[in-house]
Order: structure tokens, then sequence, then C-alpha cells
């Protein structure tokens, strides 16, 4: 089979087919229209309408892909530092010159509210800066005289084709955790988006070609399993970077590490936000409704559960409802404070969660069901929804909903609400809210998750640092950016060195080799 791009059709980006838009591919540079012939739809969640089309490669389309990954890989693994630097941070400008572009983008596909889409957007341009100090990153280490006349020095280098797979709730910031260091290091990259939006990925493809990316470097491979798959076992593919559930992580996580390839796998969440009397219940309430409704609830990072230490549930409920009762719900382009979910199909199995909660026992205070947004009827709307009392055996407690609604869960004491965070399947983030310093010291120590907060409810940790958490919330070894992101997209060699004096080169010695 040929691994050509030749004979895959060239396009400009949406071209028109079967009466609506097809988002195809981006590979050796080019933006390439499907042959393949299936495709999924794409929506505009605040109309409830389908936009556009995505295509779904096929095997031919993954080879080709991959095939002008490979091929770019040697020119670009051989490029300078210095060279690399400057496109990194050529991109890194283009990208803060132009990231309202991508904001819009992301709302048109996803919904989210602008200047969420914009945070979004901000919060992955942070990982590109910390991609243009690499050289520093990158730098080995060097031991003179280790024994007689021998040194030992160390150095990084890249793997080869990576590949990046990337959920819908963020279509920019989680492939942005990963490509800058990726690209960076010396790798090439072949990102698979979620079909649900893939227009962002096409962009941030044409911004690196502008920013004088090598073709090749950078590949968008639009699909869906068959794509997913032909990264996983591809010989070609050395390395997967994904973030999305957990039964797609720990698939994602077997099957690539079956075929050799090195993994990091994010993977869900249920995130708590335990609460003691001594905190501060406005705090506490608006930061409640910020993690907890924030993108609709569409984050690995937002808080699902609040444990309200007694004897405070009562009056947090009542602070949380009243501030709920002031949000505006509607299209993420008018500035509303939250806005639809990604996808119908979604909005209903969310919203299937508030029946679980009420038929196991839970008080729906506030009901997002039914919600009429004016103007888009058809949008795919679900409003804040606050239960109480939610029992932690019911699915509704265990599971990850993924949208706005949010739980309250009385416990006793601090020891009650530690144990029953320590005892859930995920350990991604979780947020103490008290103004006691000695019990938030011992929270952080005691609790078994990756990320935490102390008095702050969405703890993402800077680029600086490493995101990640623990349990069935990561798969593999490594977190995503930080320097944990550079160890991933790099191995080391170890040299060991002696220039000989020929007048003393020691003869023949066939006993171990000893320093000395």
């Amino acid at each position: 089979m040929s691994h050509s791009t030749e004979n895959l059709p060239v396009a400009d980006p949406f071209v028109e087919e079967s009466g609506l838009p097809v988002v195809g591919h981006w590979i050796d540079g080019t933006y390439h229209a499907s042959r393949g012939g299936r495709t999924a739809p794409v929506y505009d969640p605040a109309i409830g309408k389908q936009t556009k089309e995505v295509a779904l490669a096929d095997e031919a389309e993954i080879e080709a892909a991959i095939a002008s990954a490979a091929r770019a890989f040697p020119g670009w693994a051989a490029t300078s530092m210095t060279k690399r630097q400057a496109v990194v941070f050529r991109f890194r400008e283009l990208l803060n010159e132009r990231k309202h572009e991508l904001a819009e983008i992301i709302t048109s596909e996803h919904g989210k509210v602008v200047s969420d889409a914009l945070g979004e957007v901000q919060r992955g341009l942070e990982v590109v800066e910390l991609a243009t100090g690499f050289p520093h990153i990158l730098k080995g280490e060097y031991s003179e005289n280790v024994s007689t006349g021998i040194d030992v020095y160390s150095t990084k280098q890249p793997l080869g084709v990576v590949g990046i797979i990337s959920p819908f709730n963020f279509p920019a910031m989680v492939p942005m955790w990963f490509f800058p260091i990726a690209i960076a290091a010396g790798n090439t990259v072949v990102l698979k988006p979620s079909e649900k939006d893939p227009s962002a990925s096409i962009w941030m493809a044409e911004l690196w070609k502008e920013a004088g990316l090598p073709d090749g470097v950078f590949t968008v491979l639009q699909g869906d399993k068959v794509a997913v798959d032909g990264l996983l076992t591809h010989p070609e593919v050395q390395a997967i970077s994904f973030v999305g559930s957990t039964p797609i992580a720990k698939y994602i996580y077997e099957t690539a590490a079956k075929h050799g390839k090195r993994v990091q796998a994010l993977g869900g969440a249920k995130n708590h936000m335990l609460v003691l009397p001594d905190a501060d219940l406005d705090l506490v309430a608006d930061q409640a409704i910020n993690s907890g409704f924030g993108s609709a609830g569409e984050r690995c990072m937002a808080i699902s559960v609040v444990l309200a230490v007694e004897p405070v549930a009562d009056e947090l409920i009542e602070k949380i409802t009243e501030r709920i009762g002031k949000l505006r719900v509607g299209d993420g382009r008018r500035e509303p404070d939250m806005g639809p979910l990604v996808t119908a199909q979604h909005r209903d199995k969310v919203a299937s969660y508030i029946d679980i909660a009420a038929d196991d026992g839970a008080t729906v205070v506030v009901d997002g069901r039914g919600i009429e947004v004016e103007g888009a009827d058809e949008g795919f709307w679900l409003g804040p929804t606050l239960l109480d009392n939610v029992p932690t055996t019911s699915r509704a407690y265990t599971e990850e909903i993924f949208g706005p609604v949010l739980s309250i869960v009385r416990v006793e004491s601090y020891q009650e609400g530690v144990d029953l965070i320590n005892s859930g399947a995920f350990g991604n983030g979780t947020a103490i809210f008290t103004n006691d310093g000695g019990a938030a010291r011992r929270f952080q120590n005691e609790i078994q998750v990756g990320m935490i907060g102390i008095n702050v409810p969405i703890p993402v940790p800077v680029a600086y640092y490493s995101f990640g958490g623990w349990k069935n919330s990561l798969f593999g070894d490594s977190k995503a950016y930080g320097i944990q992101g550079f160890d991933f997209f790099t191995r080391q060699k170890a040299i060991t060195s002696r220039w000989l004096d020929p007048a003393t080169h020691g003869g023949i010695n066939l006993g171990f080799p000893k320093n000395d």
C-alpha cells in the first residue's frame, strides 16, 4: 500500500460536500478532504443544528498521515535547537495575537462561553511558553574524570512519531498540553482530535505552518475509533498521549503498551470539595458555582461533589441556590454565564443522573431539566442542577457525570470526608475549604489525590508543574506537561568517553572494568 499523499484529494478547508462543509485532515502541510466517504456530524450546540461534517479516516489516510510524520522526523530532529526554538516562539506570538479567533471556533462547536474558551487557549499558551525554554530543559549532564581519563555525559533525544488523542471538552488546551513540548523536543506529531469539535485542530495546524514548521512535523488526522486504533498499533508511532474517560484511557493504555509504546493516558474524575465548619461559606458558594457549572460542568477538574461537614450544609445550600438563580444560561457567543452541553446525546445522559439520584433518595433542590433559553429552543440545554443528600451508593455519586450537576453530601467530620474521598475509584483533583492551616496541611498529606486545592476549587497546575491524578485517573507513569512532559517525549543516552594517549593505553585486561 502506498503511503504517499499524492492520491489524497487536496481542498480548501471546509469545502462543501453533500450540502454541508466537511472538516478534513492536515497532512504534509496541506489540507486534505476525505476520500473515505465516512463522516460524522458536527453541531452548533447553542442552536441544536448540524453545521458541518467531519471526515473519518480510512486505512489509507491513517497510513498517509503517519508516513508523512515519519518522513519529516529525521530532518526535524536534526534541526538545530536555535531554529526549533525560533519556530516555537513564532507559534507563540501568532497564537497570542489571534487567540480570539480560536476561542470563537471552540465556542461554535463545543458551546462553552467565549470568555471561557479564551481562558482555555490562554492555559494552553502557558505550555507553549514553557516549551520555548526547551534548550535549557533538555540539557544533558557531564561528569569529568569519573575514572582516570574517563568522562561520562548524557544527552536527551526525541522519540520519533508521537500520537495525541484529545477529548471534546478542551479542543485547544489539551492538545497544547502535549504537542508544543513534543515538537520542541524534536518529535513529529499526529493529532487525532475529537470528532465533536474538530476545527480548532486545523486552525492550529495552519498556524504552525505560518510559524515556519516544516511540513509533516504536525499532522491532524480526523476520525473515530478506526483512527485511534491505527495510532495505537502502528509500528512507526512511538508514544501516545491521551485525555478522556477512564474506560477509554484504560483501553488506550493497555492497547498501546501491548504494542510497545510509551503511554500517558489521563482518565476521568469525581472531584470533591471538603468544606469545614470554619470556612467562609460565601467564598465556598461562589467557588462551588464556578467550579461546578463553568463550561457546563464539562471539565475533568470540575467539582461535582461538595462534602459539607455539619452543621454548614443547610446554610451552604441556601447560598448556592441563591447564586444559581442569578446565573444566565445561553448562547456562548452572547457571553452568558453558562452555555449548552456539547451534544443532545450527552445532555440526555447527564440529565439521566438527576433521575438516578432522585430514585435513590436524593433531593433535587434545583432542577436544570426543561430550562428554556430565549431564541434558542433547539439548543442542547441543561441548566445548573443542585442535589442534596445524595447517597454515596448511588451511581449519581460514584460515576463521573461530566455536566452541570452539583451534589451535596453531608458528613459529620473532617475524617469522614477524607475517608470518602480516599475510598473512591478516582484520584484526579480535590479541594478543601477552611481557615485552619493545620487542617489544610493534614489534608494535603493524607488525601490520595494527585492535584489538591486549598481554598482553590480547580487546582490545575501551572505549566512548569505537571498535570495528572492518581488511581483510575491516570494510566502510565508520566503526567502531562512540566518536566515530566519533556521526560516523556525524550529518551536519554549516557556516554562513557576516553581519549587514549597511545603511549599509555593500558594494554589487555579481561577483568570487569572498575573505576580508579
